[in-house]
């Protein structure tokens, strides 16, 4: 059976509250206690390893002291992300920092979002230093691997989302009706949404820059567009 580890005190324990992956055992070199209930709570057997294993098995990430071998992340499939009754999707275009992708799995999660779609190549899944960064977020976010990203747009448009690419130019987002099935659209630092992926959408929407600088890091952008979509549906 494929195994992998993934480290640090939040992300073992939410991966143990979750339940969608399995947790096979719990690494601690430091004794956590909450660790310790929440795997006695699970039935996962905890094993006291020395730092040095730790360290090995975390690959230089920050593990505070604890790692856990488990079943690969489950990826889920577009289908079910567009089953909740009024979808709120992000979708990212060739993002391929795991830690940028772990922050927007991290908002994804706190703004309630149905889900998050990646594109299969030239980008990053969800990988150890992807659940890091999320703080375990990941563990319960539907994340959906799609070949062909322009084609998961059109497959979210057929069922009534309306999809906006964030990019500068777009229509200020405090401007745009977001309080129905939308997905948003965003790309890399570097190069933002591709053509062939923005031709896609249905428009674009943009944050007001007030600063010098002319963009924000997109898991912060895609923060502020999912508390806004948030915001309209309360």
């Amino acid at each position: 059976m494929k195994q992998e580890f993934i480290y640090g005190i939040r992300p073992v324990t939410e991966a143990l509250r979750s339940g969608r992956r399995k947790v096979f055992e719990i690494l601690d070199a430091v004794g956590d206690d909450e660790v310790a209930k929440a795997a006695s709570f699970h039935g996962v057997p905890v094993r006291r390893a020395s730092r040095q294993q730790v360290e090995e098995l975390a690959r230089g990430g920050v593990h505070q002291g604890v790692v856990a071998r488990v079943e690969p992340y489950p990826y889920s499939g577009l289908a079910e992300i567009l089953s909740d009754p009024v979808p709120l999707i992000v979708v990212l275009d060739e993002v391929t920092d795991p830690r940028n992708l772990g922050a927007v799995l991290r908002a994804a999660d706190g703004a309630g979002a149905s889900g998050v779609v990646i594109p299969k190549d030239r980008s990053v899944g969800v990988t150890a230093t992807t659940v890091k960064a999320s703080a375990g977020a990941s563990e319960h976010v539907r994340v959906a691997r799609e070949t062909n990203l322009r084609r998961a747009i059109d497959r979210m448009k057929e069922t009534g989302v309306w999809v906006y690419a964030a990019e500068m130019g777009g229509t200020p987002y405090g401007e745009l009706d977001l309080s129905g099935p939308v997905a948003l659209v965003l790309g890399s630092e570097g190069r933002g949404v591709r053509r062939l992926v923005r031709e896609g959408c249905d428009g674009a929407v943009s944050l007001p820059m007030l600063g010098a600088v002319e963009s924000l890091n997109v898991s912060v952008a895609a923060a502020v567009l999912l508390y806004e979509a948030r915001r309209r549906r309360v």
